[in-house]
């Protein structure tokens, strides 16, 4: 039958709240939201994104949802992919998946609905990804079995290989391994925020591709949240006094180390959503798609260094794209800390400011809800790559326990 072409007609993602559990005195904008409310939110808001530009779009034929979610216990479980679907109100044809693999899945949800269209499994599909960190730390999902007293552990030899390695240690050793300096991690993570805070700011364009989220202040009073609550406007503002702020941070892993809060991704709370569609269905709807999808891919790296995954597998994505490096105009590598996205800028000879690097801020600056990321800074890419004119992107995030992965998309 042939491989069919695959392509993205909308992506949207919500505000990134600061994550803080709801009780808590500075909670953040989400705290007090459900994660299924969020994904509702987006879920919908993409959906109608797409009847407006094509009246002749009929939700009854998405095949699939797929949804990227770490924690997946409360209301974050039952299979948040098919709850998400009767949460949006989409019809109840359409059904429903979650996805985990750590901080790859959202990215995962999308090439795996990719790879199902390109099989010829539905014309449309959709991924997105989820987390709601105020409510659950990451490793819940296994805390809460030990808790109820019910059998958990880990199998020895993948604890002895470093399957339970924190990813903090873990960026720290990635600093020692590669050199990185203090100064370099921090002065990466300032311009992380100077770039979010710069995106914020074109009003007509953030809102292209944010969904406000409805939130109840309690006596049937609501708020709308539509900007993202982590980016520091003091970056952008007075460099000199943010700079000043993040270079005071202690060390966070090691008594006498670099990693500091302020170098590290923010824990946040938000969501995201793709609308995938073979080639030829976008076309016979009138839909003008954003990007194609062209390469996938996903590597094993050291379990015990985790965050380095991504290295192999943007080599096999951009081999099986046919391209170099020298072609991609966006490179969306996820800022879980700034240390493994400064190795992979030395891996691959690029300088620490190059502009092409996630042009939108990231994980530092705008935060990184695990699940959900993928489809974040996915979206955050095809619509840079759209608005500017430009050809290829190529995303990729490490994941927890040692895995990478990685995706080519070109602009049409």
């Amino acid at each position: 039958m042939g491989l069919k072409e695959v392509v993205v007609v909308e992506a949207v993602r919500t505000p990134t709240g600061k994550s803080g559990w709801a009780g808590a005195a500075k909670g953040g904008a989400f705290a007090k939201v459900s994660a299924q409310h969020l994904l509702a939110t987006v879920l919908r808001g993409l959906v109608d994104r797409v009847m407006e530009k094509a009246p002749a779009f009929d939700p009854r034929e998405i095949e699939d949802v797929a949804v990227g979610c770490l924690s997946q216990i409360g209301e974050q479980g039952l299979n948040l992919g098919r709850i998400g679907v009767l949460a949006a109100d989409l019809p109840e044809e359409v059904a429903g998946w979650t996805v985990n693999r750590y901080c790859n899945a959202g990215l995962q949800a999308i090439n795996s609905q990719a790879h199902a269209l390109m099989c010829g499994a539905g014309e449309i599909a959709i991924a997105a990804g989820v987390e709601l960190m105020s409510h659950y730390a990451m490793g819940s999902d296994f805390a809460v079995a030990a808790q109820a007293g019910l059998p958990a552990s880990v199998h020895p030899r993948a604890a002895e290989r470093g399957a339970l390695n924190p990813m903090g240690v873990s960026a720290q050793m990635v600093a020692d391994r590669y050199g990185l300096s203090r100064e370099d991690m921090d002065r990466f993570s300032l311009w992380s925020h100077q770039k979010a805070v710069r995106a914020m700011r074109e009003e007509e364009w953030y809102r292209k591709r944010v969904v406000p989220v409805e939130v109840e202040e309690g006596e049937g009073s609501k708020r709308v949240v539509d900007k993202d609550e982590p980016p520091r406007a003091e970056a952008l503002d007075d460099p000199e006094s943010a700079w000043a702020k993040m270079a005071a941070l202690p060390p966070r892993f090691r008594e006498d180390g670099t990693v500091t809060a302020g170098n590290s991704s923010a824990i946040v709370d938000g969501a995201a959503a793709v609308m995938l569609m073979t080639a030829e269905k976008a076309e016979k709807l009138g839909l003008e798609p954003m990007a194609r999808i062209v390469s996938t891919a996903v590597a094993g790296s050291e379990p015990l260094i985790m965050l380095l995954g991504p290295i192999p597998a943007m080599r096999k994505a951009l081999k099986r794209a046919g391209i170099t490096m020298d072609d991609v105009d966006v490179f969306e590598p996820n800022e879980a800390f700034a240390s493994p996205v400064l190795a992979f800028c030395l891996e691959f000879g690029l300088s620490f400011d190059d502009p092409r690097i996630n042009p939108t801020g990231g994980a530092i600056s705008i935060g990184h809800p695990i699940g959900c990321s993928g489809v974040l800074y996915f979206t955050e890419m095809v619509h840079w790559l759209k608005r500017k004119g430009l050809r290829y992107g190529l995303q990729t995030l490490c994941g927890g326990g040692g895995v990478g992965i990685a995706t080519v998309v070109e602009a049409v």
